[in-house]
């Protein structure tokens, strides 16, 4: 298999960073150390992503009649992954991209196109993503968050948790059960965050500024025409929603940008030169270009318009591998960058922390990889 970028896809990576480097701010490493859904960071998103959509890579893979250039999945992994060496300074707005706008592009009603389209367009909109629940992490047909219909109104109550971005977003893609049904009982609805009843706390963490949330719904009434698709369309439309947000955060693009680095402070303090670290980073390089060539290998087969299965979820876990032998060669090899002597892999290394958790847990995926890959049985014979 050929992953050589193309002349005109080299050129698109070319315009990229020239772009980046013409606007991002002298200071944005540091910047990007107080996470990606912290107050500094979203503000200078939506200005990023404004001047983003103005040059027209803020979606160029969006269909034309849509603002979009039509542009193929290669172009939006490029995208990405430019995007993501850089420190992701769209923000929270990586998703709109990546998997809201698609969504409501695909089963959004002609309203709510008009109503969410524009601001995620022109780069000034902010969502969160209303999934997990505290008995309820990956294992969404858990999910006990309750909308009841009344009339022309849905009654939400429940709770959400490990909400990125809840304490800013301007609105929640909310998962709600309509029914007991585990899978064809869960509706979405699209919900302001500024709607009476609802509650965000933030969860402190290590991973950065205002990342997590717990959320409160309590007795939160949302017109039915916030629903999105029909009840019980949930699983169809998520399904569809996760294909784009997995394989669209190239967080091996980072990690091998962040080992890099690494390995170029040792060589200047001379002490690279151990066999010892030099094997670590052999190891390090080895399982970066393996999440690589697996999350290629996914891309292609959107290319050929192949289904997708359990082989998505090996790919997330070999990016997730990637990122926990980076940061811990970091740990163990350059531990005072981590003490802003380089702010970069500082950056880096708190977004490894949450790289087993983001899209899925590291263990749900192991889960899915063993019974759909390896077709391995539920309980021993």
């Amino acid at each position: 298999m050929d992953f050589e970028w193309s002349d005109d896809q080299r050129a698109f990576a070319d315009q990229l960073r020239a772009f980046l480097a013409a606007n991002l701010p002298e200071n944005w490493e540091e910047l990007a150390g107080h996470g990606p859904a912290s107050a500094e960071i979203t503000e200078l998103s939506k200005r990023f992503c404004a001047a983003l959509a103005r040059e027209g890579l803020l979606f160029p893979h969006w269909p034309v009649e849509y603002g979009g250039q039509g542009l193929g999945p290669w172009e939006q992994q490029i995208l990405a992954e430019e995007m993501w060496v850089a420190g992701e300074p769209r923000g929270g707005q990586y998703m709109n991209v990546n998997w809201i706008g698609p969504t409501l592009l695909k089963y959004g009603s002609e309203e709510q196109r008009a109503k969410y389209l524009p601001p995620i367009t022109e780069g000034r909109a902010l969502w969160c993503q209303g999934f997990s629940e505290p008995d309820a992490g990956s294992d969404l047909a858990s999910l006990r968050t309750r909308a009841t219909r009344d009339g022309d109104v849905y009654r939400v109550n429940g709770q959400k948790i490990w909400t990125s971005y809840a304490g800013l977003a301007d609105t929640c893609f909310l998962l709600t059960r309509t029914s007991d049904d585990r899978k064809r009982g869960i509706t979405i609805l699209l919900v302001p965050m500024d709607t009476p009843g609802i509650t965000v706390r933030q969860i402190p963490s290590l991973i950065g500024e205002g990342d997590i949330h717990e959320v409160f719904f309590d007795d939160v009434v949302v017109p039915v025409e916030a629903r999105l698709g029909e009840e019980g369309q949930a699983w169809e439309i998520i399904a569809y929603s996760l294909r784009n947000e997995r394989l669209g955060i190239p967080r091996f693009r980072l990690a091998r940008a962040a080992l890099d680095r690494a390995v170029a402070m040792l060589k200047e303090r001379r002490a690279f030169a151990r066999e010892a670290v030099r094997t670590e980073a052999a190891r390090c390089a080895a399982a970066c270009e393996a999440a690589r060539i697996a999350s290629y290998a996914i891309v292609q087969k959107r290319v050929d318009g192949l289904p997708i299965g359990g082989e998505s979820s090996s790919a997330r876990y070999a990016t997730v591998m990637a990122e926990r032998t980076v940061a811990d060669f970091v740990v163990e090899y350059v531990p005072e960058a981590l003490a802003d002597a380089s702010p970069y892999l500082k950056m880096h290394h708190q977004r490894g922390i949450v790289a087993g958790i983001a899209a899925g847990a590291a263990e749900i995926q192991l889960n899915i990889i063993a019974s759909e890959v390896l077709e391995l049985p539920r309980e021993p014979r």
